[in-house]
């Protein structure tokens, strides 16, 4: 088979070859011809929008935003929104094309989209945060929708924002429609458990990856590499299962300490503005240096591409599990299989966030709510059931992690595909 290419526009975002590279491996290894490539390799539906927002001193800037609809044979689109200086066209095709992946290996009926605005949010005021968030909603609104696309709170945004694109959204269609984002606060129609939801997921499937090695999760060493909020309550969750949290950092720099850090005591530091580099009695060190770290779990919490061909050789944790999009390259999946480190995937590791967004998005249709307990609980077994589903397939076709959740997910889509047929 003939393998498809990237999609010849802007310059590439080394994400977008790291999904393409992931999906031509997978086409193959599953023999799927070039008609079902070609329509799987694509994005459905794109949107690019260069928008003017008033600064706080009278002056109008123009900001570029994205909105891509991956695939939606199996249901709506789902997928974040991310503020960030580096968001690209191409980045948000990958993270769409992982979304589609994703919510296919744990079952959920959404298809992948993704979102966002090339800006830093720090460098804005609150008021020039809400201004651009509100224009960002205005113009996506046009595909974005609690039947067709519903976004959710990624990289540098929160519930804050999901309620002003819940408001935004409203106030254009005339009526109040909660559902048309996840990940809004609890009292306008959230669901509890939703903040934390991928950072659990992350800490369940690294237990269940430790049973699985036969390794106890009592006592492990855990380096997380990002501790916002999926590194934050995925090491808050592990401590609490009695695991050592040794190394954490965020984009300035991090800390480590053999004898342990306590989570609690981090996210208080670091909200009072506190440099974890400061943080009495612990040695700092750079995120490279954490990475290498002799540890039992290391999470990689961050942005895409942190693990390469260049630092694979001298990681030492015998397990990864990626609590980020894409952090691992192809040429370092290669080196870390060679040296027999286990890496469970993004596409289940970090599934958690989807699932309880899905969670969300049912009960709000439904208006019925449900304890977080219930919320919880649901997102367990959904989580362990996926885990030993690719786990499983992993055993069977004898291929790692990554390729087993690949394998599984594109499975399900091309099914949902071939079910509904093309017309005309």
């Amino acid at each position: 088979m003939t393998a498809i290419h990237a999609i010849a526009e802007p310059a590439q975002d080394p994400a977008y070859a790291i999904a393409m590279a992931q999906f031509n491996a997978v086409a193959d290894r599953l023999g799927l011809d070039d008609g079902m490539r070609a329509l799987l390799a694509m994005p459905k539906r794109e949107l690019t929008t260069n928008f003017p927002v008033k600064m706080d001193d009278g002056s109008v800037r123009v900001f570029t935003g994205y909105r891509t609809q991956h695939n939606l044979a199996r249901g709506p689109a789902k997928g974040g929104i991310r503020y960030h200086p580096q968001v690209s066209l191409s980045e948000v095709r990958a993270l769409a094309m992982w979304m589609t992946w994703k919510c296919a290996v744990v079952n959920i009926p959404y298809g992948g989209a993704k979102g966002g605005v090339a800006v830093d949010p720090k460098a804005l005021s609150q008021g020039e945060l809400e201004r651009l968030t509100r224009r960002y909603a205005s113009e996506i609104s046009l595909i974005i929708g609690p039947h067709s696309d519903i976004p959710a709170p990624d990289v540098n945004t929160n519930a804050r924002v999901m309620s002003w694109i819940l408001d935004t959204y409203s106030m254009n269609v005339g009526f109040s429609v909660p559902g048309v984002v996840t990940g809004k606060p609890v009292e306008l129609g959230g669901s509890q458990g939703r903040e934390e939801a991928t950072g659990r997921g992350v800490a369940i499937v690294a237990r269940e990856a430790m049973q699985l090695m036969g390794k106890p999760l009592q006592g492990a060493r855990v380096v997380i590499q990002g501790f916002g909020n999926v590194g934050s309550h995925a090491a808050r969750i592990l401590h609490q299962w009695g695991s050592n949290i040794i190394g954490v950092s965020d984009s300035s720099g991090g800390v480590f300490n053999p004898k342990g850090l306590n989570p609690s005591d981090m996210e208080e530091f670091r909200a009072a503005g506190g440099r974890y580099c400061d943080y009495p009695g612990n040695n700092c060190i750079t995120n490279a240096e954490l990475l290498e770290l002799p540890c039992d779990i290391l999470v990689p919490a961050a942005l895409e591409n942190q693990i390469t061909e260049r630092n694979a050789p001298s990681i030492q944790a015998p397990l990864i599990v990626e609590g980020a999009n894409g952090p691992t390259t192809p040429a370092a999946d290669a080196i870390l299989k060679e040296r027999g480190i286990t890496v469970v995937p993004d596409i289940l590791a970090n599934a958690g966030g989807v699932t309880v967004s899905y969670f969300e998005w049912v009960q709000g249709l439904e208006h019925y709510f449900w304890s977080l307990e219930e919320v919880n609980d649901k997102l367990e077994r959904i989580m362990t059931h996926a885990f030993n589903e690719v786990a499983a397939f992993s055993r069977r076709e004898s291929v790692t992690m990554r390729d087993a959740a690949l394998m599984l997910g594109v499975q399900r889509v091309v099914q949902a595909v071939k079910l509904r047929g093309i017309f005309p």
